[in-house]
């Protein structure tokens, strides 16, 4: 009896070591989890970001007008992202409509500047858009943005105008203020998908594909597109948007809209890199510094420990 009791003490023993509780009785998660966790987490928006950066250069890629990219592309998405999701909900809570409203604006303006303007001013407008979620975070998402993430997006404001110092006077002027709207569309799209949270972000995205697609449908069949813009549409479809949404739509559920936003802006450092190996373009010295700029900042601002929420 007594050689049992202390097998059974030592096997509590051992036990207790593992499992810390709160003063409730309830299980504490280790912070070990909690980063490993987080780290998943930046890996997938870090993903996401990778395959967005090819949007440009596919999108000057294929040969067919603005609206009807946005239409073909949105319906490859949508096929996509519906294998994912299976049967999509039909009731239409105001962040989803306001998601997918954000979701089809960002995706019809980007495409337009990009074909109006260089690439480059279209995604340094485009990511102006921490700017619009650490003014509107607080009120739509009671996420207040900190004296750090203001900071961070002072340093990445700077660091994106050097980056595109050498372009930012080039391109049509039309062309960047519709860039403008699609940075203030990225931004409540962002705000939308983190408001759905405890339920399926990909159904704003989903859905906006659908609305995209019925708004630029007339411009569908305009034109036939020949093999290469064929390439581009099934690349911009199924990774450019569909594999890189289903990863962003898995993390914006516990990293907030503004530090998301944060880390997908390698999105602009990496297109550049697409350019060049397209078309041989070498970025200047300003280019470089701007993007040593940027990527030190956002670093600096992921590498600080925050609770996954």
């Amino acid at each position: 009896m007594i050689y049992i009791n202390s097998k059974v003490n030592i096997y509590i023993i051992t036990i207790n070591t593992k499992i810390q509780r709160d003063k409730n009785g309830g299980i504490m998660e280790n912070k070990g989890q909690k980063i490993n966790e987080r780290t998943g987490l930046i890996l997938m928006l870090l993903g996401s970001a990778f395959l967005w950066s090819t949007g440009g250069f596919l999108i000057k890629l294929v040969d067919l007008s603005s609206f009807q990219i946005a239409s073909i592309r949105s319906l490859i998405t949508a096929t996509v992202l519906l294998i994912v999701i299976k049967k999509p909900t039909f009731n239409f809570s105001m962040n989803k409509i306001l998601g997918a409203i954000a979701y089809a604006s960002m995706s019809l303006c980007y495409i337009s500047a990009t074909k109006m303007t260089t690439a480059a001013n279209a995604i340094i407008l485009q990511y102006t858009a921490p700017i619009y979620i650490a003014i509107f975070g607080g009120w739509l998402l009671k996420e207040r943005a900190s004296l750090k993430d203001w900071v961070t997006i002072l340093f990445v404001i700077g660091g994106m105008v050097l980056f595109f110092f050498d372009d930012i006077g080039g391109g049509m002027m039309k062309g960047n203020i519709i860039a403008i709207f699609s940075g203030v569309a990225l931004a409540f799209n962002t705000i939308f998908m983190r408001r759905q949270k405890d339920e399926n972000p990909l159904e704003n995205v989903f859905w906006g594909c659908i609305l995209t697609f019925i708004v630029a449908s007339p411009s569908t069949f305009a034109k036939v597109p020949d093999t290469k813009s064929i390439i581009g549409l099934l690349l911009l479809g199924i990774f450019q948007l569909g594999i890189s949404y289903i990863l962003y739509s898995k993390a914006i559920k516990k990293i907030t809209a503004l530090e998301a936003t944060f880390i997908s802006l390698v999105e602009p450092i990496l297109s550049p890199v697409w350019v060049f190996l397209a078309i041989g373009e070498i970025p200047g010295v300003f280019s470089v510094l701007g993007g040593v700029i940027v990527l030190a900042a956002i670093t600096v601002n992921c590498l600080t420990f925050r609770k996954v929420k």
